[in-house]
């Protein structure tokens, strides 16, 4: 018998990347394309639907192309995606309007129109928060301000799917959503039982035969269809497995598996996010954290995001440091910063250049506070690293208040090659930072989903913790870890009295006249 080989597609925010692997998690090639997001008019985020197939499409021939496999040899593909965001379909599966992700900020009213509707996704969803970013009050707006889509729609899908479901010739009736693409909806299902709220989607009112069947996302959902074999280069019927959201299939693909480890991704936005064992209406009534079904059926994920971690480094090499582009001053500027003693000699820097998003504070900026004369660049770099740490350290505090256990943090994102960044954050955070051998991420985990999905592989979790080892392990150093839970203390004192009033006041500069 020949190598069988399985494809996963990650459709994300800027790109999307496709790779074949193994059935021992070997990468055997990648491929990857930008995306173009178009902002019609101040306020809103739209991407063409088409795009999505067409650059996976290109992917999947391009891997198989430079890995030179066998049309037959691949024995499964599956998917993930933006969770938050949706393309109209009709009944023959062509979009009616282009698909609009979390970027866009239309739905303004539609937020204020459900103030005062009974809140019943904080018990259901896990969700306490109505924003104008999530899909079921942007459909609220579609179907109210555009008459032919409400007309003619049959169904709404992610954009992984639409993609899935023009390789399997499928018609609007055969739409699908898994439970962790469904949790980028973040109200109108019940995470307890993955599936829809009936309730939620009637104090919505939106139409419940608009939306996709839910299904398992190791679920075979379809075959490859002839016409698409063809175009890919593949036999025809090959399974289609369901996949899954990208924060969940990127948790798996780095290696989180058990609760009470976590998963940081280092990157432009810093996010965070904890596999735990069930919903806590107590963290939930916070507001803070976000609630999604994890892949794993046993699981959930909490998770929160800063809008401007990394790209708070990036706007000092390039707009302070005057570096701009030279990826080389990271790591001069950590040889800096790892001469100042943890704490930066008490100069706070808050990474709120594009504002708070965990919890939601709009007038939030960037900001230092407690600079004196000796300061120098590399306090002011390390100050940046802590910060983000102290953000992690809230939320981390957060889960353990209730007595949840967070005990392993997985690195990955272009942050984690900063060994003075990691140390940090297992100083700050009292627990393992561990830096995975290899950071395929999403593209890892959907190979994973298809061969699961197809009965290659009979253990998930087991199958990954084979793939994924950890190359790395930060220890937190106790005399650090004592001075930051001091430190943190202050800072909150001092960002949730005087700093928050003083962002409110700053942003009122923005109404006078230039």
């Amino acid at each position: 018998m020949g190598a069988h080989y399985y494809i996963g597609y990650d459709c994300g925010t800027m790109g999307t990347k496709v790779a074949i692997y193994t059935g021992e998690g070997e990468l055997i090639s990648e491929a990857y394309r930008e995306h173009v997001i178009l902002y019609p008019k101040p306020g809103w985020a739209e991407m063409e639907a088409e795009q999505f197939y067409k650059v996976v499409s290109e992917g999947i021939q391009e891997c198989l192309r430079k890995g030179r496999v066998e049309p037959g040899a691949v024995k499964g593909i599956s998917c993930s995606g933006i969770i938050c965001g949706f393309v109209p379909i009709d009944s023959n599966w062509k979009p009616l309007a282009p698909y609009i992700p979390y970027l866009d900020g239309r739905a303004q009213q539609e937020v204020i129109d459900l103030q005062n509707a009974e809140p019943l996704w904080a018990e259901e969803s896990g969700n306490a928060d109505v924003g104008a970013y999530m899909p079921p009050v942007i459909l609220k707006w579609v179907l109210a301000n555009m008459p032919e889509v409400r007309k003619t729609a049959r169904k709404v899908v992610g954009a992984a799917h639409y993609v899935m479901g023009k390789f399997g010739g499928m018609k609007a009736d055969e739409a699908f959503i898994d439970w962790a693409h469904q949790s980028g909806w973040i109200i109108g299902f019940d995470a307890r039982k993955r599936d829809w709220s009936e309730r939620q989607i009637k104090i919505l009112d939106l139409p419940r035969e608009i939306l996709p069947r839910v299904v398992k996302p190791w679920e075979v959902v379809g075959e490859l269809c002839a016409k698409e074999a063809e175009v890919l280069g593949l036999k025809p019927g090959v399974p289609l497995v369901a996949g899954g959201g990208d924060i969940m299939q990127s948790c798996l693909g780095s290696g989180l598996t058990e609760v009470g480890m976590s998963f940081d991704v280092a990157g432009t936005a810093s996010i965070l996010a904890f596999a735990v064992k069930e919903i806590d209406p107590v963290i939930t009534r916070k507001k803070v954290l976000v609630n999604a079904m994890n892949t794993f059926d046993d699981q959930y994920l909490l998770w929160g995001f800063i809008p401007a971690g990394g790209l708070s480094l990036r706007w000092f090499r390039d707009e302070i440091y005057m570096r701009r582009g030279d990826s080389k001053v990271y790591r001069e500027l950590d040889q800096l910063a790892a001469q100042v003693p943890p704490g930066s000699d008490f100069s706070l820097f808050f990474p709120f250049l594009q504002g708070r998003s965990s919890p939601f504070w709009s007038t939030a900026s960037g900001t230092w506070l407690g600079l004196r004369g000796s300061n120098q660049a590399a306090h002011l770099w390390r100050s940046m690293l802590e910060s983000i740490a102290f953000e992690y350290l809230f939320w981390t505090n957060i889960l353990r208040d209730e007595g949840i256990e967070v005990n392993r943090m997985i690195g990955t994102g272009g942050g984690s090659n900063s060994p003075l960044w990691n140390q940090i954050k297992a100083d700050m955070l009292d627990l393992e930072y561990m830096i995975p051998a290899r950071s395929e991420g999403a593209v890892l985990g959907n190979a994973l989903l298809a061969a699961y999905g197809v009965g290659d592989i009979k253990d998930m979790k087991k199958t990954i913790k084979e793939w994924v080892t950890f190359q790395e392990v930060y220890r937190p150093n106790p005399k650090a870890t004592a001075l930051y839970e001091r430190v943190a203390k202050v800072r909150e004192e001092i960002l949730n009295g005087p700093l928050l009033e003083c962002f409110d006041r700053v942003q009122s500069l923005h109404s006078l006249e230039r």
